[in-house]
């Protein structure tokens, strides 16, 4: 089908290499996907027409750039785990036909489907529904969009299909569309945009995975429903390795490893969401902190310290109050001695204490770029049913600096970022690192700060530093903050989970709502460009992440305790004394285990905390004045002199090897 058509009419069509093939009018997605290849076409989820995504058995009429979306995709990945909602809630009908349809998402891991029925679902329910799926499955039923009048859907779904559910939704939420979809899938039939496999066999694999109480649209004062949870892949290996990943996970809970490794601790008596960091946890996070701040150093940054508080005016000025006053802790209320009221806000941010540093004296364009950087402890208020461990917390710091420099020189200060955050990641093991530029949503221009201009310059700003640094990038629109588009970096962890770590943001507003100026060459005022930049985010969520990422089995440059010397018996603790001396002389981190325990336990248990050397001493060792070294997770690597082992350790972390 790819021969060009010259006796009929045809469509050209673009592919993600820049071929462009000619197809007949009316050919579907399907269709190109067979010309390309019968795996690709069997792979085929849906289509992305110019930035459309479509059904793949929809005819094509019109000349466009095409990508065929398999389940390797995010878009892939959500249009699959849709049509699966469907799928259930079809087998739920056949099994249950009482019940009615509130909602059913694609979600970050699977899908849902909210249930009016008077039946209780059951753990046994949940298998039988599963299996119902894959007979659907089996039977490999056509699935059918059909486009029609708002009106007429509404009688459908009254007089058809008998769904309140779904009246509600056409007679409210879609009150404005003249024209809604309703897919066909056998005798069941949904009201959804789509787009949806084009078959019930698509479906290979399935797993439900729990049943929880909602409300119809999510208010308590309507009806309760039953939300079943699942998840569903293209093959029964890729979902065994899916739950084979969430027991790896669970097994690197960093809440669980923080506790068993004594890093933080978190208590209600403190306050929930407001972690306490053990000597350990201390230790680990000074070790991150004078990392980033020898490079900082480095690359012309300058250290600031400001106050966890400020007065209230100075975030009215900069716009986080109001616009993040529903996170923000309520504002601190005070009378001077004349009765005078002054309100305090806990610091959301710390870019306005910043720009207070920068107005502290006047600047000229020899100044520039100046780089102020913090780290910066800031309060948000979050909700505590979105607490997790350090993932998500109510304080925390972040390491923060504002870039102040002129419009000549903003896309290399960009560019430098860049370079200091893929810097930190290389440095950490995050290997698998992708870009997102997030940009305004062109449809909710009233989130943002600003004018047109300012937001257009900045996002040319982002677009040509990304191409400067050939950066493989997504647009995330409506990711930006509400003063200027950011560059937001993803990374992967060890096993596969992705993580928003790390923002480059371009800031055209700020200088205006404070009044930053600089005097230039030709002796007149002008506005800094302001760079908002923290390859970590925040310090405790990264850590959290870090724990996780490693399995608490940290490079020797980070661990809390790097060895650990373990005398067979207490004859030779005083040669172990000495061991643990010269260790330390050499600013390596070492403990001794003086118990009284046969040193098969002692080397178990330091194979529990992880740490990565063990210095075991025998009477062979002590005549020799030599150590046994044993080496966390690889075993036994031989008996050593402490010269040699020092400067093996220590060439180890200042090569800050993973």
């Amino acid at each position: 089908m790819s021969e060009v058509l010259t006796d009929s009419k045809h469509i050209s069509i673009t592919l993600p290499n820049g071929e462009v093939r000619q197809y007949p009018d009316g050919s579907t997605g399907l269709d190109i996907a067979a010309s390309i290849g019968k795996r690709l076409a069997d792979d085929a989820i849906c289509i992305k027409l110019d930035g459309a995504l479509m059904d793949l058995n929809i005819p094509l009429h019109n000349d466009g750039a095409l990508h065929i979306i398999t389940f390797d995709s995010d878009e892939g990945r959500e249009v699959y785990w849709h049509s699966s909602s469907h799928l259930m809630a079809q087998a739920i009908e056949e099994l249950f036909p009482e019940s009615k349809f509130g909602a059913g998402p694609a979600i970050e891991n699977g899908f849902y489907y909210d249930i009016s029925s008077p039946h209780r679902f059951t753990e046994d329910d949940l298998r039988k529904i599963e299996t119902r799926m894959l007979e659907i499955s089996a039977r490999k039923l056509p699935i059918n969009r059909e486009v029609l009048a708002r009106t007429d859907a509404i009688t459908y779904f009254q007089e058809n299909r008998k769904d309140p559910f779904k009246v509600e939704i056409l007679e409210d939420s879609l009150a404005d569309q003249p024209m809604v979809s309703i897919y066909h899938q056998g005798y069941f039939s949904d009201l959804c945009t789509g787009p949806h496999f084009s078959n019930t066999s698509k479906l290979k694999a399935v797993k439900l995975t729990g049943v929880s109480g909602s409300f119809w649209r999510g208010d308590s004062s309507r009806e309760q429903m039953q939300r079943i949870y699942g998840i569903s892949f293209p093959s029964e290996k890729q979902l065994k390795k899916h739950f084979a990943r969430l027991e790896e996970a669970k097994k690197r809970d960093h809440r669980k490893l923080g506790s068993d490794l004594e890093l933080f601790l978190l208590t209600p008596k403190v306050g929930s969401g407001l972690p306490l960091w053990l000597p350990n946890g201390a230790i680990l996070r000074d070790e991150l902190i004078m990392f980033l701040k020898d490079e900082q150093k480095r690359r012309g940054y300058q250290p600031v310290v400001t106050p966890h508080i400020g007065n209230i005016e100075l975030y009215k000025t900069s716009g986080h109050y109001p616009y993040y006053s529903d996170s923000q802790f309520p504002p601190l209320t005070f009378k001077d001695e004349l009765g005078v009221e002054e309100q305090f806000l806990l610091k959301p941010m710390n870019c306005p204490h910043h720009h207070q540093i920068y107005l502290s004296k006047p600047r000229s364009y020899r100044d520039l770029p100046i780089r102020l950087t913090e780290f910066g402890t800031v309060y948000r208020y979050e909700q505590s049913g979105e607490l997790n461990g350090l993932i998500r917390v109510r304080g925390f710091t972040q390491d923060d600096s504002h870039i102040y420099c002129r419009q000549d020189q903003l896309i290399d200060e960009i560019c430098n970022a860049i370079d200091l955050t893929q810097y930190v990641f290389k440095t950490l093991g995050f290997s698998e690192v992708k870009t997102r530029l997030s940009l305004r949503d062109p449809d909710n221009q009233d989130k943002y700060s600003g004018n047109e201009e300012q937001w257009t310059q900045a996002e040319n700003d982002v677009l040509e530093a990304a191409k400067r640094m050939d950066l493989a990038y997504e647009l995330g629109l409506g990711e930006a903050s509400f003063y200027g588009p950011k560059i937001d970096f993803i990374v992967k962890d060890a096993i596969g989970r992705k993580w928003q770590l790390g923002t480059v943001q371009v800031d055209y507003i700020m200088p205006e709502r404070f009044d930053l100026t600089y005097t230039g060459s030709d002796g007149q005022k002008h506005r800094p460009v302001v760079i908002h930049r923290a390859p970590f985010g925040s310090l405790e969520r990264f850590i959290g992440i870090l724990i996780e990422n490693f399995a608490g089995n940290f490079p020797v440059w980070l661990s809390p305790i790097q060895g650990i010397v373990l005398p067979i018996n207490e004859s030779l603790n005083d040669y172990a004394k000495e061991v643990q001396h010269a260790l330390k002389a050499a600013n390596l981190r070492v403990d001794i285990d003086f118990r009284a325990e046969k040193i098969g336990k002692k080397i178990r248990d330091a194979e529990v905390k992880k740490i990565p050397y063990m210095f075991v001493i025998g009477e062979k060792e002590k005549s020799s004045q030599m150590v046994s070294v044993r080496r966390h997770k690889e075993g036994d690597k031989g008996v050593s002199s402490l010269d040699d082992i020092i400067q093996k350790i220590t060439q180890e972390i200042s090569e800050k090897r993973l």
